[in-house]
């Protein structure tokens, strides 16, 4: 596999602020004042060990400052939670929103951090009665606890699966309705970086879990949607072009390389310039 060992000259994401927010987004910080774009969303919009992720592309393309709210690992609930990034999307000329897997929203069966929505926090009690044979104090990290409640009964995943859907939904349609602005949804899918089916813990695709009836569901509440599958020839780039430590190989392999990006901006600039 080919990578890009950044040694002492690591890629810049310059962290930063905005407003009173605690959350520490990409950079360089953009004014939000005056005529500009938003891109909010995980990983995929962040732009882990990639120089140029799409809003970066995006902004060279339409000649409009985009501000990068992407935000690694999130779930809709950083977002809805955030102020600071709310009233920036209202203000904003259009907004992007990444589709974000289900996985990482708290629910009637457990609770996620507000801010690393990866991690998980509790079950309920409804989640302890449901999966009694269960230990959750060994899970830190929802992916791993939701793989291995699928490995020990179908069935009772099921139920989870099903209140995981119905939480996105309403979750999404809230975060539509507080920005009330022009907004694209972007639905990236198969997007995991040298393996485009993903890793092998039975959960399925990214994002998890979100299929063509959820996206319907909330459809009707965006000005737009874009969904992209990034080629065969982007995902089978890997990390070319990405920069990376020897040790971060495996991780880099599976986030989407610059390639997948630059396919990504294809795709949304059409739908942008038709809002602007």
């Amino acid at each position: 596999m080919a990578y890009e060992y950044a040694g002492d000259t690591a890629l810049d994401y310059f962290p930063c602020r905005y407003g009173q927010s605690k959350l520490l987004f990409r950079g360089p910080r953009r004014k939000l004042e005056g005529a500009y774009a938003a891109a909010i969303g995980g990983t995929e919009t962040y732009g882990k060990f990639v120089a140029d992720p799409y809003p970066a592309l995006l902004e060279r393309a339409l000649g409009l400052p985009v501000v990068n709210f992407g935000y690694m690992n999130a779930g809709t609930d950083v977002f809805v939670g955030e102020p600071v990034v709310i009233d920036a999307c209202r203000h904003a000329k259009v907004t992007v929103i990444q589709l974000t897997g289900a996985q990482n929203l708290s629910n009637r069966f457990y609770a996620v951090h507000p801010r690393r929505n990866d991690r998980f926090l509790r079950a309920s009690t409804l989640m302890k009665t449901i999966f009694r044979e269960v230990d959750f104090t060994e899970f830190h990290f929802t992916r791993h606890m939701l793989s291995v409640l699928k490995e020990r009964s179908a069935e009772k995943f099921a139920l989870l699966e099903e209140e995981l859907k119905a939480a996105w939904i309403a979750r999404m349609r809230n975060l539509l309705h507080k920005i009330d602005n022009k907004t694209v949804l972007l639905w990236i899918s198969g997007a995991s970086g040298a393996d485009p089916h993903g890793p092998g813990d039975g959960l399925g695709h990214e994002p998890l879990f979100v299929d063509a009836e959820m996206v319907a569901a909330i459809r009707p509440f965006a000005s737009d949607l874009v969904r992209i599958t990034p080629s065969a020839s982007a995902l089978g780039a890997g990390t070319q072009g990405m920069h990376f430590a020897a040790l971060d190989a495996p991780i880099a392999a599976a986030m989407p390389g610059p390639r997948v990006h630059a396919e990504i901006t294809e795709a949304l600039v059409p739908a942008m310039r038709r809002l602007l």
